[in-house]
Formats: C-alpha cells, sequence, structure tokens
C-alpha cells in the first residue's frame, strides 16, 4: 500500500452509513408527527405475535395507508425459537402488514431443508393459537413461540 492510499473496510463503511441513514429517518419521522409505537406493539394490535421480529431490531417504518411496514436490522442475522424453528433476518425487512398477516415479505427466510425465502406470515383468526409461513411451502408452527422477541445471532450473510 502506498502512503498516500487509505483502507475503507467497505462493509464496516457501508453497515454504518445505512445506520445513521435509518436512524436519521427515525428521527425526522418521530419529530413529523405522532411517535412510533414499539414494533412488538404494532404486531400485536394486528393480531400478530409481538416476537416476530428479533429484539435488535435498529428501527422500522409503517405507512399506515398502503401496510407497507419495512423493518431495519443492524446486519444479517438469525433467531431460534422456542419451537426450535429459525428464521433468519436481512438488514431490511419489507412486507404488507394486514389484519393478522404479514404478505409479500423480502428479508425473511426459513430452513426447511434448505433455506427458503419467506413470502408471508398468517394468523388465521384472532383466537388462533398457529402461526403460517408461507415459503414455498406452507409451514404451520405453535403461535406461542413467538409471543417474545428474541435475541439474535448475527451471521455473515442473509
Amino acid at each position: 500500500m502506498s502512503r498516500n492510499s487509505y483502507f475503507l473496510p467497505t462493509v464496516t463503511f457501508q453497515t454504518f452509513s445505512t445506520t445513521v441513514e435509518e436512524k436519521a429517518k427515525w428521527i425526522f419521522n418521530k419529530l413529523k408527527g405522532k411517535p412510533l409505537k414499539s414494533l412488538p406493539d404494532l404486531l400485536r394490535e394486528n393480531n400478530l405475535p409481538p416476537g416476530l421480529f428479533p429484539q435488535n431490531i435498529t428501527c422500522y417504518e409503517f405507512d399506515e395507508s398502503k401496510g407497507k411496514l419495512i423493518v431495519y436490522l443492524p446486519s444479517p442475522c438469525e433467531v431460534c425459537f422456542k419451537d426450535s424453528s429459525v428464521i433468519r433476518y436481512s438488514t431490511r425487512v419489507k412486507c404488507l402488514l394486514s389484519r393478522g398477516k404479514l404478505s409479500g415479505i423480502e428479508g425473511m427466510k426459513t430452513k426447511v431443508l434448505v433455506w427458503v425465502k419467506v413470502t408471508s406470515v398468517n394468523v388465521e383468526g384472532y383466537k388462533s393459537d398457529k402461526v403460517l409461513f408461507t415459503a414455498g411451502v406452507k409451514k404451520s408452527r405453535p403461535k406461542d413461540a413467538y409471543e417474545i422477541p428474541r435475541d439474535a445471532t448475527r451471521v455473515e450473510e442473509f
């Protein structure tokens, strides 16, 4: 390396830049109107288990008029739930939120035999004790496994 060249760890800089941008959006949204509820509260209000996303989210954006939800995480990560299921999250998870359902999901996958992209999460009814994951194939799991946001484990790649 020459004296005048600089090495910037690209991944670290990009992660830092993305995190700063996400926090700035969160602060702007907080200043312009009503403060956002916690993500677990938003999920609960829509008849979804509050622990579908890990504890370590950076922030989230929710466009109530379109139902568009974007959840930001500091790094790709995965969570092992109490039913032994594992969900892997990208640094940004985009989806449509409606009563009892997350659909059009980008940035979330689960392992069946191989990692398969999760396309929707659905709770059949208000009293249902099951969460239905659609990931190439439909997989029903006990709803109580997702009642509490859990710690995530960082992974190298989504």
